[in-house]
């Protein structure tokens, strides 16, 4: 550069090191404002439309992480880190994490599922329940035997086809569709496949 031919050569060095130091100390400082902008804006985007506090939360979680992402890119570039491996680096993480949360989604949401249903309590052990394929269209059928954070563990009635068996099914599926619900360990009075049955007590 021009203006080290100016300085002593003994300065040439601390002015190698000074100038990415301070380069990255502008970026830090340049993050931490846009955050606090940013911060600001959505709070009056919040309050002027009246959003809901947990939409305004996302929002400034949402906004932090990508400043900060995008200064750590920064940061890690000025350092001698390349652009190509960064980007590819962190495409690569993108992919990886939403493979892994796409995978743990339902998973979770049964788990979620499974709070609703020991909280709402919309049946109990040795409740007999059916879940209803499309209105009165029969169904899945049996006696609730167990409930565990992913599934509820049905025991098939003695006169149907599945005479003796268990269905384990997602607690999920419970909140996507109409459930029949019949109280106590008493059975509910049989029928056929085609046609329907008054519950005891839903």
């Amino acid at each position: 550069m021009r203006y080290q031919h100016r300085l002593p050569v003994w300065l040439h060095d601390w002015i190698d090191l000074f100038l990415p130091v301070a380069q990255i100390l502008l970026i830090v400082l340049a993050a931490w404002l846009l955050r606090v902008c940013m911060r600001r804006l959505i709070a009056r985007i919040g309050h002027r439309y009246t959003l809901p506090a947990e939409a305004v939360v996302g929002a400034r979680r949402v906004s932090s992480f990508l400043i900060y992402a995008g200064a750590l890119l920064m940061v890690l570039e000025r350092l001698g880190v390349s652009g190509t491996v960064l980007w590819t680096a962190f495409t690569g993480f993108a992919a990886v994490a939403a493979v892994a949360f796409f995978a743990a989604w339902s998973v979770l949401s049964n788990i979620f599922c499974t709070m609703l249903i020991l909280t709402t309590r919309p049946f109990r052990l040795y409740d007999h329940v059916e879940l209803l394929e499309n209105g009165e269209k029969p169904g899945l059928r049996g006696q609730v035997v167990d409930i565990n954070l992913i599934y509820t563990t049905l025991r098939e009635s003695d006169d149907g086809d599945g005479a003796g068996t268990s269905l384990q099914i997602p607690n999920s599926l419970f909140f996507q569709r109409a459930l029949r619900r019949w109280r106590g360990g008493a059975l509910p009075t049989a029928r056929s496949r085609g046609g329907a049955v008054d519950p005891l007590d839903v």
